[in-house]
């Protein structure tokens, strides 16, 4: 009975939890830490949204159970964004099922489509459960590249020619998390004109559409000609709206792919609580004035972050979009690998950013900074890296010394 069950022998050792830990022990000495770690947004939810919230649950009969798909008129409005932001027709009873954030609907259609020995497709570095979500289903994952680019797509043919069983899916994910690369149109009809000729589900997750910086929104696969026909994409109120605690997402897409995830959902769920489902309607058919605020707030801390970093000979790349900065590992502390690195940025700099192994072994080069903290505390953070990546500071530590 000392054995570990068999789908917890395949999930490796939560990675983050070295930082996590060293972070609570520093706090408990009273040390005052800037969280850059976890992406998750410090901003509070419109008040619009929170008042419809309120109204709603003021009603006995919202507190009964729900709809596991959804809501109807929750689908309505997503329908109603995918059509002014994508110009994507979607049917909402059959191409949209509401899920309990994207993260929740990724994992139940792993389950739902996937056999022991099937081969997925998955960017390395990505978030976590693009792996897990498979790995847990009992298939097997196949790394390719994560840049939108013509690396990717020579991989995914070389993954095709040579692996058995032929992969069945592939996900993407652009803007990235971790990395916050951005894809276009013209990579979109590249990757579905590749997956309809081998005959590969794309699962697209789209969460960070609306967090970008450079007036070029970030398309959606599904305005691709007959990209319906192999797709769903995952979208997300969490950061769009600031509302990743609320747990509410969408899968929308190929229908038959949608029913299999909705007879799954069927077994395990009763969907979100009502309430928060029309709060979530309200989101998606009221004013958006408030999604160009969050994003032109995260552009001045991406700003703030980016400048600061540079100043003090951390060269990070500008992201195009998303929440994060996907930083490679200065030369100097380089061989101590991301998550030596994070503690030793935590200890020295008093900051905690997120190592970059947790999103897959290719990642191991680089840290995930979130920008997360306001404006005052991301200069702060930028005046401590400063001061700990000094001339001054000449010896870089061993893994030994900090370990």
């Amino acid at each position: 009975m000392t054995e570990e069950f068999h789908r917890i022998r395949r999930l490796p050792p939560y990675v983050f939890a070295e930082v996590n830990t060293a972070k609570a022990v520093a706090r408990a000495a009273r040390e005052d830490i800037i969280d850059l770690g976890m992406g998750n947004p410090d901003t509070p939810t419109p008040p619009h949204i929170v008042a419809k919230l309120v109204e709603t649950v003021a009603d006995p009969r919202s507190h009964r159970y729900s709809v596991s798909k959804g809501i109807p008129g929750l689908r309505r409005a997503l329908a109603g964004y995918y059509d002014r932001r994508f110009g994507v027709k979607l049917d909402p009873e059959s191409e949209i099922i509401a899920t309990l954030g994207s993260k929740e609907g990724l994992a139940n259609l792993a389950n739902a489509i996937s056999s022991p020995g099937d081969t997925i497709l998955v960017p390395n570095p990505s978030y976590p459960i693009h792996q897990f979500g498979f790995i847990i289903a009992g298939a097997s994952v196949r790394s390719v590249p994560a840049s939108p680019d013509e690396e990717m797509l020579r991989a995914l043919d070389r993954a095709v020619r040579h692996s058995v069983p032929k992969p069945t899916a592939l996900i993407v994910n652009f803007p990235s998390n971790p990395t916050a690369f951005v894809a276009s149109l013209d990579f979109y009809k590249d990757i579905v004109a590749f997956a309809r000729k081998n005959e590969i589900f794309i699962l697209s997750d789209l969460a960070y559409a609306e967090i970008y910086f450079d007036n070029y929104p970030p398309p959606s696969v599904l305005q691709i000609e007959g990209a319906k026909d192999i797709t769903v994409e995952f979208t997300s109120m969490s950061k769009t709206y600031s509302m990743p605690g609320w747990r509410i997402g969408f899968a929308a897409g190929n229908p038959r792919l949608i029913s299999a995830l909705a007879r799954m959902k069927s077994y395990l769920d009763y969907g979100a609580f009502t309430p928060i489902q029309v709060a979530a309607t309200a989101a998606l058919n009221g004013p958006q004035d408030c999604v160009e605020q969050v994003r032109t707030l995260y552009k001045e801390r991406r700003d703030i972050l980016i400048k600061g970093l540079a100043q003090a000979g951390w060269n990070v790349p500008v992201p195009a979009g998303s929440m994060f900065a996907w930083a490679p590992i200065p030369d100097r502390y380089a061989h101590l690998g991301s998550v030596e690195f994070s503690k030793l940025l935590l200890e020295r700099a008093k900051v905690a950013v997120a190592p970059g192994i947790g999103f897959g072994e290719y990642g191991d080069t680089h840290v995930r900074i979130a920008l997360v903290e306001n404006a005052h505390r991301l200069r702060q953070a930028v005046r401590n890296i400063r001061s700990f990546m000094a001339p001054s500071n000449l010896t870089a530590p061993t893994e030994n010394a900090i370990a």
